[in-house]
């Protein structure tokens, strides 16, 4: 599982920041995460083929979260892309985007696949065998989700020595990986624990965007592998927090804390202040393992 950030400032662009976007690559998937303006020049500058990504996810409709989606979408046309693409995003999303496609009499010529959201419960938005995606409701000024990555337990690992000197036929090597006992040609039953290995523990992570402090997605992302939650603003502004609906570092520290995540990674910075360090200076106050999110910068999960 591999992280990648392109954007990871607060509003506005600026030459060498962007608003938020990232693309996470678990299982074979490429997941496009918020699509702030800049993405696709982000996209080619860090040599992702656009052609793996095949479902964006949109956390809320303001601009600096989703503006960068419809020159994306355009482009994807321009490159002659014919595969659909599955958008999940608040409700309005569809509206906002088919607007401009209708105006520019700019149709697609692949299928847009939109999925809106409007629940404020957590939803599985999205299943296969190998990946479930859930929503994350947070508190933000709008309908605002963060999504929830998580991979699915693998097949269990051959032990190779061990089926080899029972001279098992590779015919068998399918089943024995999907967790089945052997039957010998003696009639000997072989248990699978010792034909195999437990397979790596699933990961997961999880996306919180805009959003004030917010305990009540603590049960949601207990234990996860990754938590990105936004940190706007140092507790020197954090009588800012209620009006603009933004948390601290100090508060994302203390959700991770008590969701026990692995790792923290702070972003969506204000850039009024002089340092990203600092916002980790405060963190590790209350949470030991933080990281800063930064443009261009790789998380290997």
């Amino acid at each position: 599982m591999n992280l990648t950030i392109l954007g990871c400032y607060a509003a506005t662009p600026r030459s060498l920041t962007n608003p938020t976007s990232q693309v996470l690559e678990i299982k074979n998937h490429m997941f496009l995460i918020d699509c702030g303006e800049g993405t696709q020049v982000q996209l080619r500058k860090h040599k992702i083929k656009f052609s793996r990504i095949n479902h964006i996810f949109i956390s809320h409709l303001h601009g600096d979260h989703f503006f960068g989606l419809p020159g994306l979408i355009s482009t994807f046309r321009l490159l002659g892309r014919d595969k659909e693409m599955h958008i999940y995003g608040p409700k309005g999303i569809k509206e906002a985007i088919t607007l401009l496609l209708k105006l520019g009499d700019s149709w697609t010529n692949y299928l847009l696949i939109f999925h809106e959201l409007s629940s404020k419960e957590s939803e599985l938005v999205y299943e296969d065998d190998k990946v479930t995606i859930e929503t994350i409701p947070l508190n933000h000024r709008v309908y605002t989700n963060g999504f929830l990555f998580k991979e699915k337990l693998g097949e269990r690992k051959l032990n190779i020595d061990a089926v080899s000197k029972l001279n098992i036929d590779k015919a068998y090597y399918h089943n024995i990986k999907k967790g089945k006992n052997i039957f010998l040609d003696d009639g000997r039953e072989i248990k699978n624990e010792l034909l195999t290995f437990d397979p790596p523990a699933p990961k997961s992570y999880a996306f919180c965007s805009d959003t004030t402090y917010k305990p009540n997605i603590i049960p949601l992302i207990k234990n996860v592998d990754a938590l990105y939650h936004e940190s706007t603003f140092l507790e020197s502004e954090e009588h800012l927090t209620e009006r603009t609906k933004h948390a601290t570092a100090k508060q994302a520290a203390t959700i991770a804390k008590d969701a026990n995540v692995k790792k923290l990674i702070l972003g969506h910075y204000s850039t009024r202040y002089k340092s990203i360090e600092l916002f980790k200076e405060e963190a590790r106050t209350v949470f030991a393992n933080v990281e800063l999110a930064d443009d261009g910068k790789v998380f290997a999960l």
